[in-house]
């Protein structure tokens, strides 16, 4: 009598395979797109389920003035790495830094539970290379919520594309963050708590707990920094306005802006994708420009690229839309 019938057995396999990409996404080899690939991977999502429903334990650690503004800067520090880094520096090569920066700040963008930098550069290269045409992993042309979220919960699109990021792939260090993805995220929450407990301890004035700070500071901030970061993906692909005639539906946003400190100008970004900068007029407000720009005087990043002027006036749409 067997134990298992084949078809239990291959089930219980591919069960644990998805639980075991949780700790070591290179158990995972790519999957060629098909509408079976499309599907969502149930067992690999519940840890993005989880983070969701955590957010309800703001009902029980309370509020005070120290965990908020603990949440608001955790949200800003790893947006800063998500659009300065993640996006124009490894995904578009936007500008150099030293090895040592481009670590330390693909460390602070690993904290955003978004994956490592090389899945997150190779996915975006991607997309600009197939923008709203096939190919493209996360087009809201197959859906709002698939652009927003769908995409990277399949199957189809949770290996990393090595051959999308040759330059990249050669840092064993930057290999690692993205093999081991869930790791620094795990580092950063228990970081949160123990200060939240040391404050707790030696400043009982602050009103504030291990218990609060994991919460508002990593919970509840990585959650709105998450879907954040998805609006450009989406939203910025719906409304607002079009200055560039691009072959895809990209948008320029002032509110997506403000909220991703400038990633909104995504319009502008999809004309000419290798600048430093996504805010190309003054009035457009680019906060990570700005800070990359303060940076450059410190010498901590150089070679920044910018819009040349030619660019910067070709091929606008003078009735926008």
């Amino acid at each position: 009598m067997q134990f298992l019938y084949s078809g239990d057995y291959t089930s219980a396999m591919s069960l644990a395979r998805s639980v075991l990409r949780w700790f070591d996404t290179q158990q995972s080899a790519p999957v060629e797109c098909s509408n079976q690939s499309h599907s969502v991977d149930l067992a690999r999502v519940i840890p993005f389920i989880v983070l969701h429903l955590s957010c309800l334990a703001v009902l029980w650690v309370g509020v005070s003035a120290t965990a908020v503004a603990v949440c608001v800067l955790s949200y800003l520090l790893r947006m800063f790495a998500i659009t300065a880094f993640y996006h124009r520096y490894f995904a578009h090569r936007a500008f150099k830094t030293s090895r040592a920066l481009q670590f330390l700040f693909a460390l602070v963008g690993a904290s955003a539970t978004q994956r490592g930098p090389l899945w997150w550069a190779a996915h975006h290269r991607r997309h600009h290379k197939h923008s709203d045409q096939q190919g493209d992993p996360h087009s809201p042309r197959k859906g709002l919520f698939w652009s927003h979220m769908g995409w990277f919960l399949s199957r189809a699109h949770f290996a990393t594309e090595w051959k999308q990021i040759p330059d990249l792939a050669r840092y064993p260090e930057l290999r690692w963050l993205d093999r081991f993805d869930i790791v620094v995220p795990v580092l950063y929450a228990t970081a949160l708590f123990g200060l939240g407990s040391v404050l707790d301890t030696v400043a009982p004035g602050l009103n504030t707990s291990g218990w609060q700070l994991l919460v508002w500071g990593y919970l509840v901030s990585t959650v709105v920094l998450i879907h954040a970061t998805l609006t450009i993906n989406s939203l910025a692909h719906r409304f607002g306005r079009r200055r560039y005639s691009t072959r895809d539906d990209s948008r320029n946003n002032l509110w997506l802006a403000l909220l991703t400190l400038g990633e909104g100008w995504h319009n502008n970004h999809h004309h000419f994708p290798g600048a430093a900068r996504q805010g190309f007029f003054w009035w457009e407000i680019d906060v990570s420009y700005a800070v990359l720009k303060a940076m450059s005087w410190l010498g901590l990043v150089w070679d920044l690229k910018p819009v040349p002027q030619g660019v910067r006036e070709r091929r606008q749409i003078r009735v926008q839309g």
